[in-house]
């Protein structure tokens, strides 16, 4: 690659980093892994730079290649993960409510397939279009939609299935008081 087209990566780098970040935060949870994700997809970028002709779309690429990692990323934690019949406890950084929105959000995320997270996070969080979403996927506007319907049908149910498990542990609960009271009045 050439000195100026270094310096042009180099520069591109600077400008966009903070949003690149927040892309690659929206595709993994993690901000650690996030940021493992960025480098890896500007290290890899950084040697086909030289090959994107209109820089203009250098974003696009970027964030083909940071979901073309994720996706290996995925597939080969997903031949390491091993069934547990008791999940972590979901923890809440703040306690604020709009940090707990964001920590269920995520979580959902992760019941998604790969193709239906990418298509949620540049649909929703970045508000890319059917078609610039399509464009970046590499895939039809049809299946975009199709895929982003059955998406968030999916999502729904998530979150009416933990809805309904927080009920019943509350009620759960609550017997449970009575049931104690109870012991002690008698």
């Amino acid at each position: 690659m050439a000195h100026g087209e270094v310096l042009e990566f180099e520069e591109y780098v600077r400008t966009r980093q903070e949003a690149l970040l927040r892309s690659a935060r929206r595709l993994v949870p993690d901000p650690v892994d996030a940021q493992d994700l960025l480098q890896t997809a500007l290290a890899r970028t950084y040697g086909r730079w030289d090959g994107i002709a209109d820089k203009s779309l250098a974003d696009a690429y970027l964030r083909r290649v940071m979901i073309n990692t994720r996706t290996e990323w995925w597939r080969a934690r997903k031949l390491e993960e091993v069934p547990t019949e008791q999940l972590p406890d979901a923890s809440v950084e703040d306690g604020t409510e709009q940090r707990a929105d964001r920590a269920l959000l995520m979580d959902i995320l992760g019941v998604l397939a790969p193709k239906q997270r990418s298509v949620v996070v540049l649909r929703h969080w970045e508000q890319m279009s059917t078609e610039e979403t399509a464009a970046a996927l590499g895939m039809s506007a049809g299946t975009v939609k199709s895929t982003l319907h059955r998406a968030l049908a999916r999502l729904r149910q998530e979150l009416e299935s933990r809805d309904l498990d927080a009920r019943a542990l509350e009620r759960g609960e609550h017997a449970a008081r009575n049931e104690g009271r109870e012991r002690c009045a008698a």
